[in-house]
């Protein structure tokens, strides 16, 4: 048998294959996305049975085959329960695994599941910090913190759409089509791209201020993504 390693993540999706077998797809700190086989999980005695549905985070042995892992233990840290019972939960699980399986990030996926669960958070709210930090930590979101024309740090007021980047009152005039946002509005698009993952989620937003980051977060995405995410589509 191949050797045995111990790698930590997501189980984004999973499917039944034969009459007894899983297989899934993890996201892990340490070997990224893999496929892995979860022999006999199906069947009623088996120690894997629990253990194979999406949105479980925890530590996986397996071992590598010629197209796949095998998985031979786990040892779950979080079953997300609360989400997996909640349909609109359940909805935005699925889009934030998806586009973590697009972007590669395991840890900020882990605390935006955590958000989720926290019924104190508006849903729409942690989509929208999700989206953002996983678009900056990829190095595509623009600049929030001075003037796409004279590069001053003061008085930030537009976001242009035309040139996916804010503008101060003087520029302003000549940017072409925007958006004037509130300084809470881009104090909290400041916020999500610096802040470290421990607070990330800790705070929530009035009616409007969520609105404006829903017409930012929208453009930068139609901007930055290359691919159709279908679970977007059912939320």
């Amino acid at each position: 048998m191949a050797d045995v390693v111990s790698v930590t993540g997501f189980i984004l999706s999973s499917m039944p294959v034969g009459d007894y077998d899983r297989r899934v797809v993890i996201l892990s700190r340490e070997l990224g996305k893999i496929a892995a086989f979860a022999k006999g999980a199906r069947r009623p005695n088996s120690h894997l049975i629990g253990v194979t549905r999406p949105f479980i985070f925890g530590t996986f042995e397996v071992y590598r085959g010629r197209d796949s892992y095998t998985i031979q233990k786990a040892n779950v840290t979080n079953y997300f329960e609360e989400l997996v019972s909640d349909l609109d939960g359940v909805l935005y699980g699925y889009y934030f695994a998806e586009l973590a399986e697009y972007y590669g990030r395991v840890n900020l996926l882990y605390v935006a599941f955590k958000a989720l669960v926290n019924k104190s958070l508006p849903n729409e709210l942690v989509r929208y910090i999700y989206e953002i930090r996983l678009i900056a930590v990829n190095g595509e979101c623009p600049d929030f913190f001075s003037c796409a024309g004279c590069g001053s740090e003061k008085e930030l007021q537009l976001y242009s759409y035309k040139e996916n980047g804010m503008y101060c009152v003087e520029c302003a005039a000549s940017s072409g089509d925007g958006i004037v946002l509130q300084s809470s509005t881009l104090y909290t698009l400041q916020y999500i791209i610096t802040a470290p993952l421990t607070k990330l989620f800790n705070f929530v937003v009035k009616a409007d201020v969520l609105n404006e980051l829903k017409k930012v977060v929208n453009r930068i995405e139609f901007i930055t993504f290359d691919k159709h995410f279908k679970s977007k589509e059912m939320l």
